[in-house]
């Protein structure tokens, strides 16, 4: 007990304080030992502190975020996210629906397609456009459709990067706000929930199978009821939509449009394509010019030059070279043939040994060299050579 109250001492003198200054027990058991020479095992240390009320099992939570009130006005911030779910079930492929649902009334708008893309996001939003008419403000996520990063090159020239999406906007005069969290735009998130559980039920009844088939049923009959049931009425009746567009202004509105430079021959190249431009009266090519390519969803392509649409044609672009694998060169092999007198033709009985041509003279002088033994004997032999006195003398 005395070592029990010694520890829990340190604890409250050192090691205690407001929930963010504490300790927690495995910390305080290290320094305890390093510090105080007291070893706890961490567990029993817990156990004591809890006792005490000096630790509690309580996680640190994040604090609430307050609840942010509606918009007072119809079409004051519009929220819009894609949701991907198996909507056809089993009757087809995996899908997005792409929700647009009203901040102040909860009106939704929503189609359902493929992949959340730019033609995904623009075909919701035109359809919104020509129902209530141009909404003040769209809440969205930090999808590259919706909103990017600069690059290196827009942050040297301190240019603001805008994406497909977000030109269409900036010409209806809508403001695009990124959310930080889903849970900043639970509006839209808890509208994917209510449509997980009833439009696909609603769609299996129906025998749906495909995305034309659902946006059909969703314009004829899901919206206009699910609105009926789930809207209400704006704190304040003045409407915050801009005017409807006309189908020739949401047309030059709703394209992709990119910046090509035009070649001293009037050609331009587009996404591995070669234009041929018609210039008409102009007989020389602008230097370094820009022209502007709008692409439409069906396909159709329209060039301008200086806010004059341009005819063109396309050419037969240059055929790429084929890579052609080198094999390494063949290797040149000789045969060679050893001679019959050859020594590896030899046995090593029949090899006579070396014997150098300049041999020392003189009487009773003898050289020895070793020579290599046959193979069942290890190490070499020495052998003596006759000297000239010793040939004499015989």
């Amino acid at each position: 007990m005395k070592l029990r109250g010694r520890v829990l001492h340190l604890i409250k003198k050192k090691y205690s304080g407001s929930e963010e200054e504490r300790f927690g027990p495995t910390l305080a058991a290290e320094h305890l030992a390093e510090e105080d020479g007291i070893v706890v095992d961490h567990e029993t240390l817990r156990r004591w502190m809890m006792a005490e009320h000096l630790w509690s099992r309580q996680r640190k939570r994040r604090k609430p975020c307050k609840r942010r009130e509606r918009k007072e006005h119809f079409g004051e911030l519009v929220q819009l996210d894609g949701s991907f779910h198996h909507w056809l079930e089993e009757r087809g492929p995996r899908g997005c629906l792409m929700n647009m649902v009203d901040d102040a009334t909860s009106h939704t708008q929503a189609r359902m397609g493929k992949e959340e893309t730019i033609w995904a996001a623009a075909n919701v939003l035109r359809r919104w456009i020509e129902k209530y008419g141009v909404p003040r403000a769209l809440y969205t996520d930090w999808k590259n459709v919706y909103l990017r990063q600069a690059t290196p090159a827009e942050q040297l020239r301190g240019e603001v990067p805008v994406t497909q999406f977000g030109r269409m906007c900036q010409k209806l005069t809508i403001r695009i706000i990124a959310a930080s969290s889903p849970q900043a735009k639970g509006r839209v998130e808890r509208n994917h929930g209510t449509h997980q559980d009833r439009l696909i039920k609603k769609m299996r009844r129906k025998g749906i199978d495909s995305y034309a088939a659902a946006n059909e049923y969703l314009e004829k009959e899901y919206l206009p009821g699910h609105n009926r049931r789930f809207a209400r009425l704006a704190a304040k009746p003045e409407d915050y939509h801009g005017r409807k567009l006309t189908a020739q202004e949401l047309r030059q509105i709703f394209r992709l449009e990119t910046e090509r430079t035009i070649s001293n021959d009037w050609v331009i190249r587009h996404e591995g394509r070669y234009l041929q431009l018609q210039p008409g009266n102009r007989r020389y090519g602008p230097t370094k010019s820009k022209a502007m390519v709008c692409e439409w969803e069906d396909g159709t392509m329209e060039v301008y030059y200086r806010g004059e649409r341009m005819a063109f044609t396309e050419l037969s672009g240059p055929k790429p070279k084929a890579t052609q694998v080198l094999s390494p060169p063949a290797r040149v092999q000789v045969a060679r043939k050893a001679k019959k007198d050859h020594p590896w033709r030899r046995g090593y009985q029949n090899m006579k040994p070396w014997i150098p041509s300049r041999v020392p003279t003189g009487p009773g002088r003898s050289l020895e060299y070793a020579l290599p033994l046959r193979p069942k004997e290890q190490g070499f032999a020495s052998v003596r050579i006759p000297t000239q006195t010793d040939i004499d003398h015989n």
